[in-house]
């Protein structure tokens, strides 16, 4: 076997940390399309906690999808060993994603594994992975923060990254002066260091504060109401906002990954 592509993290890991990362995914055509539904939980970390979660929540639309948890580290594999069930498994592995027989994924999910590395590896890393893809396939890759409450991703596809999005539990952005732009600590790695002006994340991030804002007011008929109008707001002043109100509902913005890419 050749040696994984990648280095150990800390492999930091909650209960439902990465419920909202799951929920997109569930949701997403990738896995609601595919002829051979196998999904990877690549980096899950210190224990089998959130590949064990994936199955359950995936399986709720595709039941008989398959979730391969992948970890650098032969001793986090050795005890998610245990763990092993129907519709999971464990292997050892890095960004190469090894699978049997060279068989392809519909969606890797790589959650806080980034986050861990320099913005010159974020390229690489992709490539990797995205190589691993089926041709309709997923890799979601960002940052949540220790309990799930806020998070953003990168929606690639085998060609390349396609859509940005952005998760947050509406109730943790209400009082104390908090904003959306909370966010801006959890941003992928390709992002986290581009917040500065003239960038275009940037951008988003000023235009989702004033927006909120702006719809204040509406906060007396609870955070979910002021968060539909600041999408709305957004929207309505040029960002290319995808989805529908079901999803903003959830505490979700995704727009088209050229809206926020680095400049050069």
């Amino acid at each position: 076997m050749e040696r994984p592509v990648g280095r150990i993290t800390r492999g930091t890991t909650n209960v439902n940390r990465l419920r909202r990362i799951d929920r997109w995914i569930a949701a997403h055509p990738a896995l609601r399309r595919s002829h051979d539904p196998v999904v990877v939980d690549l980096g899950y970390g210190a224990s089998a906690t959130t590949t064990l979660e994936l199955r359950d929540r995936l399986a709720a639309v595709r039941p008989e999808v398959t979730v391969v948890g992948i970890e650098i580290d032969p001793e986090r594999v050795r005890i998610a060993t245990a763990a092993t069930r129907d519709g999971v498994e464990f292997r050892l592995g890095g960004f190469e994603t090894p699978l049997p027989g060279g068989r392809r994924v519909t969606v890797i999910r790589a959650l806080n594994v980034l986050r861990q590395y320099d913005e010159s590896e974020v390229a690489a890393a992709w490539a990797t992975m995205r190589a691993r893809l089926q041709p309709d396939g997923l890799l979601v890759e960002g940052t949540c923060d220790e309990i799930g409450r806020i998070a953003s991703w990168v929606g690639l596809s085998p060609a390349g990254p396609e859509t940005f999005t952005i998760s947050l539990r509406l109730a943790s952005i209400v009082g104390d002066g908090a904003a959306p732009s909370i966010v801006a600590e959890r941003l992928p790695k390709a992002l986290i260091h581009r917040n500065v002006p003239g960038e275009r994340i940037h951008g988003l991030l000023v235009e989702l504060d004033r927006a909120w804002a702006t719809h204040a007011p509406l906060g007396v008929y609870g955070p979910t109401q002021r968060w539909m109008a600041t999408v709305a707001t957004l929207r309505g002043s040029g960002w290319p906002v995808l989805g529908t109100r079901a999803r903003w509902r959830l505490g979700e913005l995704t727009l088209p990954w050229a809206s926020v890419a680095p400049g050069v």
